[in-house]
């Protein structure tokens, strides 16, 4: 019922063009043909390979190893182009048949005459994000009809030679390439929220660089529901919605154990989108990008699942707290938010744009990406929309090349720091700055990075030489190594069986040198007795003389 207000939406297949380029007469031409959203497609590019239909496993819901067969092909050759029947499995695994037996492309040849639909993934349970992850070749769905011509050609022995060229839309307006990502703060919710905050985790250095630079334009966006208006008094309604019951995050999958609820994400959604909004006014959007991963680190656990942790988050980032408060404004009210409701009506599809009906969506210049969400790919996908090639590759090489972000250098990137001793936990890297404390001079410091680092010290003196127990008031074994002032000897990792491993080790030591001591101390008392034995013999020796 939380969905039904958005039954009657528009959906848009994404296209990309097929050429057949060698074969009979009867199917050259161009066709369409549906792009699936997994795998890698080669945005902007072109593909030439030659289709093979296989002689078993048509469905190519088995390994090919099980048949022989293998698609690889061969030095000088065409890519093959491996060409399955639909049905019986998910798309996602046929690619993945087709990717393991050696095929660069695959064509999957709809079973009934309807008009071309998205190869979808299947709902991503730990089973199949496993094997999602692995498709790397480019796939898309071709009609029946179309199918058929095919075989047909193939079964009399033509050659059928193909050219798929996923063409761009719309190239950039306004001299940006405008991309959107459909996301939420829920950060508890199985595979999905994964592979999502991992995304957001790799994209998020290219992300601030392409936007520092001006190449692109971003903006975050978030689903919400409403609740019916006769449910609107219910426990469910009043613990997933906010603004009596006008912007829900229904919770469809129930995690006992992650201890926040709707109502809970669809506050950080819109923390999160005021954010946005006032780091765009301020002229840094790309702080987005920092809060968002910041508070996955710093906040994302059942006890700090907070706005005070949230806000000090924000307040690392330079940003000031009480404008996003405004921003958000009262959720108890019964009113609209102006931010929630812009949302909901930036989900409904136009024109050629079709509803925002799954999460996480990507629309790069109004158009929905499809392929694998994987920073390289989407990079790719991002830098594609540029008309003239000098710029797509000027695009992919100011990324790649920036090793750096540079953002240690304004408020610290809001790291800690000991302005003393000039130390800081700011370190820049190609997936933005990262907040991790030091090592400095071999001494490791420890802490969150944001707030506190710290290094742990305990000394021996010589006059506590021996290794004292926790309850001597010592904590050495809480601290990561042990410093012997004297010798300037430092123990990594101190831990008790370390700790047992010494004492035998000195124990035997010990023994060793006893052993030694009592070896020479025999022979030391042998050597006395021998001489004063000697020295016996001679006093005899003297008092017979004198008696005689």
């Amino acid at each position: 019922m939380l969905l039904g207000g958005n039954c009657l939406g528009s959906f848009v297949v994404e296209k990309n063009s097929l050429k057949v380029t060698s074969s009979a007469e009867s199917i050259l031409g161009v066709y369409d043909s549906a792009i699936g959203s997994f795998g890698v497609p080669k945005h902007g590019g072109t593909l030439v390979g030659r289709v093979v239909y296989p002689e078993a496993n048509k469905r190519g819901c088995i390994n090919f190893d099980q048949f022989g067969m293998s698609f690889k092909s061969r030095l000088g050759a065409l890519p093959i182009v491996l060409l399955l029947d639909r049905g019986d499995c998910f798309f996602a695994l046929k690619a993945l048949s087709a990717q393991q037996a050696g095929a660069a492309a695959i064509l999957i040849a709809d079973d009934c005459n309807e008009p071309l639909i998205t190869l979808n993934t299947p709902e991503e349970t730990p089973a199949f994000a496993e094997y999602l992850q692995d498709i790397a070749i480019p796939s898309a769905l071709i009609t029946k009809s179309l199918g058929d011509r095919i075989k047909e050609a193939l079964s009399n022995w033509d050659h059928v030679d193909i050219n798929l060229h996923w063409r761009e839309p719309l190239l950039r307006p306004d001299e940006l390439v405008e991309y959107e990502f459909w996301t939420n703060g829920d950060y508890e919710c199985g595979p999905t929220c994964d592979s999502q905050l991992e995304f957001i985790n790799n994209f998020k250095g290219a992300a601030q660089i392409l936007e520092q630079k001006g190449y692109t334009r971003f903006t975050p966006h978030y689903m919400t529901w409403y609740c019916p208006a006769s449910f609107i008094l219910t426990k469910q309604c009043k613990t997933q919605c906010i603004n009596h019951g006008r912007y829900c995050a229904p919770d469809i999958k129930h995690y006992p154990n992650r201890g926040y609820d709707g109502k809970d994400i669809v506050i950080q959604n819109l923390r999160q989108a005021c954010l946005f909004k006032v780091a765009n006014e301020s002229g840094k959007p790309w702080l987005w990008w920092d809060y968002v991963t910041d508070f996955a680190i710093r906040c994302k656990w059942i006890d700090k699942y907070t706005k005070e942790c949230a806000d000090k988050v924000i307040r690392s980032l330079g940003i000031d707290v009480t404008k996003i408060d405004d921003c958000i404004g009262d959720i108890e009210a019964d009113a609209q938010n102006p931010i929630l409701e812009a949302e909901q009506k930036a989900q409904l599809g136009e024109g050629n744009r079709g509803d925002v009906t799954m999460l996480p969506t990507l629309m790069i210049n109004n158009r929905q990406y499809r392929g694998k969400l994987e920073k390289g790919a989407v990079l790719k996908a991002i830098c594609a929309r540029f008309q003239d090639a000098t710029e797509q590759a000027i695009c992919l090489s100011e990324v790649l090349s920036d090793i750096e972000t540079n953002r240690c250098s304004e408020n610290n990137g809001g790291c800690w720091e000991d302005n003393t001793a000039n130390i800081t936990a700011c370190r820049d890297t190609i997936r933005g700055r990262v907040c991790e404390c030091p090592v400095v001079n071999g001494v490791k410091y420890y802490g969150d990075g944001y707030t506190h680092c710290e290094s742990k010290h305990v000394y021996l003196t010589r006059k506590k030489p021996s290794l004292q127990t926790r309850d001597s008031g010592y904590t050495y074994c809480e601290s990561k190594y042990i410093s012997l002032v004297r010798k300037k000897l430092s123990l990594q990792r101190c831990n008790p069986g370390e700790i047992v491993v010494w004492a035998i080790i000195l124990g035997l030591g010990v023994a060793g040198a006893a052993g030694y001591a009592y070896y020479k101390y025999k022979i030391l008392v042998r050597s006395l007795l021998r001489y004063l034995f000697t020295l016996r013999l001679k006093v005899l020796e003297c008092e017979v003389i004198f008696i005689c």
